[in-house]
């Protein structure tokens, strides 16, 4: 049975945020390198955001890269930045042909000159897309955005641009590099490992969280729909009890 067909269309997530775990370890069950993992997820990718786009997800955000990620092995970060830049090249074709729009969040500017460029290009080129928004987090960390943001939101204040006593949830919103997005709805983890790993704190305030046991590397859309269908089954409260929400 087709996995879609049990999914209420009127009650699918904005957005989808996944933290795309287990490369690494499949790699190592097939006797090869980490590497070898990393290049056989690209699939996983792929399907993941067709099956968003194809119920109306209006935006999915990618961990493909943490601040944390710098610390380790540099064949493994060359590795994954080459792959970054081959990838971005060869999906434009199918971002513009199925109306995806590229984002990217982190501190871009710690990239390589060519990974900067690789991105760039992706987003002007797919900037009018319209049907669903890919955010990549590139060496992201929420910590750091947040500190960054209260930096910001600081300066305004001296400069007297941003009253201190107005100062409220939607004025963080809008200083965090999801600014322009909705917040998350839906959490996916791959690989079993249950923590959300410095990854949009603020903006997971009510998500939904989901684990699965499932490598990344495995993952395909019957696997996401899984996570969909479970996030429909479930009571969102919102802090509210169970009687207020069918008044």
């Amino acid at each position: 049975m087709d996995k879609k067909l049990c999914i209420d269309l009127q009650k699918v997530p904005n957005h989808v945020a996944i933290i795309m775990d287990g490369n690494g370890r499949w790699a190592k069950s097939k006797g090869m390198n980490r590497i070898f993992g990393h290049k056989n997820a690209l699939t996983a990718v792929r399907e993941s955001i067709e099956a968003a786009a194809q119920i109306g997800v209006k935006a999915i955000t990618l961990y493909a890269f943490s601040t944390e990620n710098w610390k380790r092995p540099k064949t493994e970060i060359n590795a994954l930045m080459s792959l970054l830049i081959n990838s971005l090249k060869k999906e434009l074709a199918d971002f513009m042909k199925n109306g995806v729009k590229v984002n990217s969040i982190g501190h871009k500017e710690s990239l390589p000159k060519n990974a900067q460029k690789a991105l760039n290009e992706v987003i002007f080129e797919t900037i009018n897309n319209k049907k669903i928004i890919l955010t990549l987090a590139l060496s992201y960390g929420s910590k750091e955005e947040l500190v960054t943001a209260i930096k910001n939101i600081s300066k305004k204040v001296v400069n007297k641009e941003i009253d201190l006593e107005k100062i409220d949830e939607n004025t963080i919103d809008n200083h965090l590099y999801t600014f322009n997005l909705p917040h998350v709805d839906l959490l996916i983890r791959t690989s079993g490992e249950q923590r959300i790993s410095n990854f949009l704190l603020w903006q997971m305030a009510y998500a939904e969280l989901y684990f699965t046991g499932i490598l990344w590397p495995d993952f395909r859309q019957e696997h996401f729909y899984d996570a969909i269908i479970e996030y429909q089954n479930r009571e969102r409260r919102f802090g509210k009890t169970s009687e207020q929400l069918t008044e």
